[in-house]
This record gives C-alpha cells, sequence and structure tokens, in this order.
C-alpha cells in the first residue's frame, strides 16, 4: 500500500488558473485582475465561501453575512472586509445570485470568483484564499449552517494562541459538543460511517482537533500562504490534510465551539464520500511518510 500510494502520488502539482481566472466581474461588468495572497494585505478579514450549485442556500448565508459585517464596520470604522464567493463550476444560477450582492455591495466589498470546471470544495477554497486581500482568512461554508456572529469566537481562539509564531495561527470551529445530540438524529449506519472516520483521522492524521471538518475556519495570512500552497487534496478530505500540515508545520491550533444547525441540501453522499476521504486520509499519511508529498510553498499561476 505505502508502494502504491508514493508511486501514484502527484508531485507538488502547479496550481494553474484557467485565463478566465483570472480576472474578476466588479460591479458594473467590467473585467479587474484578481489580487495574490503574496501581495500586503489591504483588508483586515477575508471571507470565502466555496459554491457548488448554491443558488438556494447562498442568499440566506449571505444575507446573514453581510448584515453582520456592515454593522460591526458602522461599529468601528477602520474594520474592512471582503467576501469572495468562489463558483467552483456550478450548473445553476450560483453565479448570477452571488453577483446581485456584488452589484449592490459593491466589488470592493463582495466578489465572485468564477471557475471554469469544478475542482472541488478543497479546490475552490484554496482559489478563494490565493485571491485574497485580508490579514485574517475565515472559510464559511454556503450553507450557513454556522452563525456568522460566531466569527467572534474563532477570532478569540486565534486571539488565546498569540503570540503567534511566524505570525501565523489557525482557529477552528468546532461541533463536537454537538455530537450526543446529532446522533439521536442520524441512522446507525451513519453513526457508525461517523465514528469510523473520527478514528482514521485520529489515528492517521489529526490527534489534537476533533472536529476537522466543520467549515468555519479562521486562519492567519501568513497560515494561509504556507498550508494552502502545500495542500494536495481537493474534495472533503481537504480540511484534514490542511491541519495535518498545519500540525507538521506547527502551527498553533485552536478548537473553538461554535452554534451549528444541520441544513439540507448536502452535498455529501454518505457512503460514497466518506469512502474517498477513508482512502484520502490513508493516503495522506502514506505519502508525507514516505515522501513522496513534502512541505513545499509554490504559486498559483
Amino acid at each position: 500500500i505505502c508502494g502504491i500510494a508514493h508511486v501514484t502520488a502527484t508531485k507538488m502539482p502547479t496550481v494553474h488558473r484557467h485565463e478566465e481566472e483570472k480576472f474578476f466581474l466588479n460591479a458594473e461588468g467590467r473585467k479587474e485582475s484578481v489580487p495574490s495572497i503574496h501581495d500586503p494585505p489591504t483588508k483586515e478579514l477575508s471571507v470565502v465561501v466555496p459554491s457548488y450549485n448554491e443558488e438556494n442556500r447562498l442568499p440566506l448565508m449571505m444575507d446573514e453575512t453581510l448584515d453582520y459585517l456592515e454593522k460591526r464596520q458602522k461599529r468601528d470604522p477602520s474594520f474592512t472586509y471582503e467576501v469572495i464567493v468562489v463558483d467552483d463550476g456550478s450548473k445553476d444560477q450560483t453565479k448570477k445570485v452571488a453577483m446581485k450582492y456584488c452589484k449592490k455591495y459593491g466589488s470592493d466589498k463582495v466578489r465572485v470568483l468564477s471557475l471554469v470546471k469544478n475542482r472541488g470544495k478543497g479546490g475552490a477554497v484554496r482559489m478563494g484564499v490565493f485571491s485574497c486581500r485580508g490579514k485574517k482568512i475565515l472559510m464559511a461554508d454556503a450553507d450557513g449552517a454556522t452563525k456568522f456572529e460566531d466569527i467572534e469566537k474563532v477570532e478569540e481562539g486565534l486571539k488565546n494562541l498569540q503570540p503567534w509564531p511566524n505570525q501565523m495561527a489557525i482557529s477552528c470551529g468546532s461541533r463536537a459538543h454537538l455530537e450526543k445530540d446529532s446522533i439521536a438524529k442520524r441512522s446507525y449506519f451513519r453513526t457508525l460511517l461517523m465514528y469510523g472516520f473520527h478514528f482514521l483521522v485520529w489515528f492517521l492524521c489529526v490527534k489534537e482537533i476533533r472536529d476537522t471538518q466543520c467549515g468555519f475556519k479562521l486562519l492567519t495570512r501568513e497560515a494561509a500562504l504556507w498550508t494552502f500552497s502545500t495542500l494536495h487534496i481537493e474534495r472533503w478530505a481537504f480540511d484534514v490534510e490542511l491541519l495535518y500540515i498545519a500540525q507538521r508545520l506547527r502551527i498553533p491550533i485552536a478548537e473553538v465551539a461554535v452554534n451549528w444547525t444541520e441544513i439540507e441540501g448536502s452535498k455529501l453522499v454518505p457512503f460514497w464520500s466518506w469512502l474517498q476521504m477513508g482512502r484520502d486520509l490513508l493516503f495522506i499519511r502514506l505519502r508525507y511518510m514516505t515522501g513522496a508529498w513534502r512541505l513545499e510553498t509554490r504559486k498559483c499561476n
């Protein structure tokens, strides 16, 4: 298995942008070049929202998010933000829905990055991260399952990790405290899959974080640069590799309880998605262990 994992590994693939992905449409419909995470930050916060066929769930999340951010900016004019909606090759009206917010709030605050083809959630988040301007970067799911005001909790978790080594730190929202209630609502089969996945994560990759999959994570710009530029997994298990990389780089990580509500419309297919994630977890461990994957940074071309 080690041999197969090593031989089949892609060695630091180039993170390639299609020509159409090097621009975004501003509120007036004109093309503007996307910035780079390698540039100095010009915003306090970037919110990256990966979105695949989310025309129905995205509006509620965006309304809640922008309402909070606008109120916070009114209280503190020095607070600046941007929301980057990454349309991950959607086949519905996700891009059109997101562009309405760009036109309403302006392209300095809301940007829509359209990917030519579907990359997977991890690939979409990475492209958004590589295009952001914030000192801190928040990953937030388009379903709005986590209350956006809980950003204050993960910010506090990040603050409590100071001093940050090399300005790198990560604060993860967590649903672990809700596990007992969620088990009562799940079938035995899904509960078995969940425990099996948690065990594999703990045994193979990440031992200190109970909930690696909550899509509400706050990173300093430097931590985002180092972790996402090393990332290989582009689909569901990308969170695990992200935190595995962070642990290998000795980046401090906080886990903070957040409010979470299950929203209908999940793209996760219970059995096959878990099977794919289990395979990815095994390959993450074996490929780093055998040196097929290394902790190196790379630029997005």
